[in-house]
């Protein structure tokens, strides 16, 4: 998929693919992005500096009223900021993933920008109530950093889904789109 746009900018954003496959154990995503400038954070290497850096992003939602849904923003440097959130932005940003090996991230630079690709186990998204039917409630996103922390980082942003805000927010139902997993055979 590459149908991404900067939903409160008429410019049209660098090229963004997602691809995502799954089978009976995880269900697995690959973000590549072209960029020129790619601006990450490193100060104490802690989760919440995935914030003000360059980063893809993965919500699911339980359902429309986002109580609760749960995110992951993964930096170039394999760096998760793995949250869970109640509408309207009550972020938890103490709680993770759950289980150990249910979530596995790997990211790296490439000639033209970078990649995230990582997986997460269908049992933990069914724990979280996150698959019915095969079919996922999800958003994606990239906060393209323009300018580091000075006192604040600065971001354009871009949506696979165009969310009814005239502001930038993805913490919004309308943010959300429907992902299928389906077989060969359908």
């Amino acid at each position: 998929m590459k149908d991404f746009s900067y939903p409160w900018s008429a410019e049209t954003p660098s090229e963004m693919t997602f691809r995502a496959l799954w089978n009976d154990l995880r269900f697995y995503f690959r973000f590549d992005v072209q960029a020129c400038k790619i601006l990450t954070l490193i100060n104490t290497n802690h989760k919440l500096e995935v914030m003000n850096s360059d980063r893809v992003e993965i919500f699911f939602r339980t359902n429309g009223q986002l109580n609760p849904y749960y995110c992951l923003e993964m930096d170039p440097l394999g760096r998760v900021l793995d949250y869970k959130s109640r509408y309207y932005r009550q972020f938890d940003y103490e709680w993770h993933w759950p289980g150990e090996k249910q979530l596995a991230v790997n990211a790296g630079y490439t000639g033209n920008g970078y990649f995230v690709e990582g997986s997460v186990t269908l049992e933990s998204l069914k724990q979280l109530n996150l698959l019915h039917n095969h079919e996922l409630q999800a958003g994606l996103f990239r906060g393209e950093c323009i300018k580091l922390p000075d006192p604040e980082a600065d971001f354009q942003w871009i949506s696979w889904i165009q969310p009814a805000s005239k502001h930038p927010d993805f913490h919004i139902p309308s943010a959300f789109g429907t992902i299928k997993l389906v077989t060969s055979d359908e």
